[in-house]
């Protein structure tokens, strides 16, 4: 009786929206701006439910499903750029999929725009999105649109709630326009940790020996310059303060600018450029550990220098400034390169302006700090040896971070290459290594004829790593390590487990196909409606399947189909179905044909979801969605179990 209740109100809801393509928590309306005589731009607003949200275009691959718009036809007019998207946008970390991932909540305005190259044309296609909450996710969704001359709407649309109309010539002109981010919502939540990445890289790069010997120096000569002015040596310190921020910020703003932000973004995605990082990072490394020097030609150094010499004011200050950027290089070119990369690939076109400020701000504190407080500096630490050993710390973990943009890679292009279990051998020799070295184990070449013995801290800090590579060990053969799981391959791509049930898969990914196992083997059959972006279905698949009693009840008791509703696979032929509303819909992909036999088979939408039936299709439990609770799952499968053995036991009465 719910369930026919519910098909009542849908359909009512259907007939009422008539003008708008609604699909669950989020309600999409169609409408068309001409930008020009020759420009015009379909615009989709999202009305996006308390709690749910829809995945920006641009989130990388590998990860949930974004936006697309797809122009099946464009006659006469040809696509301008890709889809752009605004409004209430949110970047985090995943850490499901290991990566930044960026959607939107409350509202999205998706926008693509065509130049016109025939007054006879006709452009055709549709957008297709993802609805998601805590715990479940919808189906693909995909809105239809059409656009033709004379038309003021794209078909089925209806004016934006935000559109305005005005007249021009005697007819009405849409005027509709994408809201614009405000700035809090295009920094988005991952900002702050960017900054703060920055100013803890900043942190580093500080106490190297190439500028942490330069500090006492440069405040001694600013005292020294202004005597018993010390008002104007803190206002000098803090001028070269000012000027080591502003070189950092130019170098960001000379980033952001080469690469645009549209690339920024691509960044994450680009197979080919993340390998150019892990090469970077891996040089950036040896460089470290002292096999090479990285370091701009010496003469560049005289010239500032001697430049700030001759002249005087703000802009001596300024040129010294330039001359600790250019001796520093050495030292602050890889913190500098592993900096930018992260943030290049965070998916925010701002975050490398916002890192370097922070990684600049943390260089340039010091200064200002010291010439407040002299007295500081005969308590600050003097320079030595833990210095080489803080720069052979930071590359071990620049290797580290090059085995993650490997990785990324890796998965890109299917070369099969790091698996999971071989990224952790990797990570596990390195932190292993590194534990080694600080507690005085072995020494690299840059540390000269230091004696092996480490202080007390040195020795603390490698009991820490080598803590942490042991903690990683189980990996090797399956264990979850879910303090490295945001930075390694998925589970999927383990290679070895000793753990009989660590890793269920579904041998079938066709309803029918398996419908027909479960017949011959005489098993009922276990339906998992899933999807490749699904990130509550990762969560179920690494921490419920995993338990030792689910693995055995899902591998010899029921046979087993995962249908992915994103699988965009084409279909052999387009299928044209009509539902219950009478409203036809176009069935394009093999995951289109999964979504609808989710609703109209089970009236549900979401992912995971989870139905026990028999083999000739009848229900043996209430379908089961996403749950943290291993023995609660375990309880659905038996009683499924259950209810079809004594289905079976009845039928086979006389």
């Amino acid at each position: 009786m719910r369930k026919n209740l519910s098909a009542i109100a849908l359909s009512l809801v259907l007939l009422m929206l008539c003008t708008s393509v609604a699909a669950g928590p989020v309600d999409v309306r169609v409408s068309r701006r001409q930008l020009s005589a020759t420009e015009i731009e379909v615009v989709f607003t999202a009305a996006i439910a308390p709690g749910w949200h829809i995945y920006a275009p641009d989130c990388p691959p590998g990860g949930p499903n974004p936006a697309t718009l797809t122009t099946e036809k464009a006659v006469g007019a040809k696509a301008v750029g890709g889809l752009k998207a605004s409004g209430n946008a949110r970047s985090l970390f995943d850490p499901v999929f290991g990566m930044q991932v960026k959607y939107f909540e409350g509202q999205a305005v998706f926008t693509q725009r065509y130049r016109i190259t025939s007054p006879a044309y006709a452009v055709k296609g549709y957008l297709e999105y993802s609805a998601c909450d805590e715990r479940s996710c919808m189906p693909p969704t995909t809105v239809d649109f059409e656009l033709k001359p004379d038309q003021q709407q794209a078909a089925a649309s209806a004016p934006s709630p935000t559109a305005s109309t005005k007249k021009e010539n005697g007819k009405t002109k849409d005027t509709t326009l994408s809201n614009p981010p405000s700035l809090g919502e295009g920094l988005g939540v991952g900002i702050p940790s960017t900054f703060l990445m920055g100013f803890l890289g900043g942190l580093v790069a500080l106490l190297t020996p190439c500028v942490w010997p330069v500090i006492p120096m440069t405040v001694s000569f600013f005292l020294r310059r202004s005597k018993d002015k010390r008002g104007r040596a803190i206002r000098d310190a803090a001028t070269y303060g000012a000027a080591i921020i502003v070189i950092y910020m130019a170098l960001a703003l000379l980033f952001t600018a080469l690469f645009g932000p549209e690339k920024l973004n691509a960044m994450a995605t680009n197979a080919p450029l993340n390998i150019v990082f892990t090469l970077l990072l891996v040089v950036f490394a040896m460089s470290l550990m002292g096999w090479f020097e990285l370091s701009l030609p010496s003469s560049w150094a005289n010239k500032v220098d001697s430049k700030a010499t001759a002249t005087g004011g703000v802009l001596s200050i300024f040129l010294m400034a330039f001359t600790l950027a250019i001796v520093s290089f050495s030292c602050t070119c890889p913190i500098v390169g592993l900096l930018l990369v992260d943030f290049a690939t965070s998916g925010q076109w701002i975050a490398p302006v916002v890192g370097m400020f922070g990684f600049a701000l943390a260089l340039a504190l010091p200064f200002t700090l010291f010439a407040l407080f002299p007295s500081w500096l005969k308590k600050a630490p003097k320079s030595g040896a833990w210095m080489n050993q803080l720069k052979v710390t930071l590359a071990f973990i620049e290797l580290a971070f090059a085995c993650k943009f490997f990785s990324v890679a890796d998965l890109a292009y299917g070369w099969q290459l790091m698996s999971r279990d071989a990224f952790l051998a990797i990570w596990i020799t390195l932190f292993g290594a590194l534990g080694l070295y600080l507690m005085g184990l072995f020494n690299f070449q840059s540390d000269g004829d230091e004696p092996k013995a480490r202080p007390v801290l040195s020795i603390m800090g490698g009991m820490v790593s080598l803590a942490f590579a042991i903690y990683m060990v189980p990996g090797l053969w399956g264990a979850p390590c879910k303090a490295v799981s945001a930075f390694a391959p998925p589970m999927t791509t383990q290679q070895f487990s000793l753990t009989r049930h660590q890793q269920v898969t579904a041998r079938y990914t066709s309803y029918d196909e398996a419908r027909a196992a479960a017949a011959a083997q005489g098993k009922p059959l276990l339906i998992d409606f899933t999807g490749y972006g699904c990130v509550n279905c990762r969560k179920m698949e690494a921490s419920v399947w995993t338990d030792d009693e689910v693995a055995s009840l899902l591998t010899d008791d029921y046979v087993l189909v995962s249908l992915y509703v994103d699988d965009r696979k084409k279909l052999d032929k387009p299928i044209t179905v009509t539902g219950s509303d009478g409203k036809t819909t176009t069935l394009r992909t093999v995951g289109d044909r999964w979504s609808h036999l989710q609703q109209t088979r089970f009236g549900q939408l979401t992912q995971p979801l989870y139905v026990a039936i028999s083999p000739d299709g009848q229900l043996l439990a209430k379908p089961m969605g996403f749950t943290e609770s291993a023995q609660g799952f375990a309880d659905w499968l038996r009683k499924g179990l259950k209810a079809y053995r004594t289905s079976t036991a009845n039928n086979q009465q006389p």
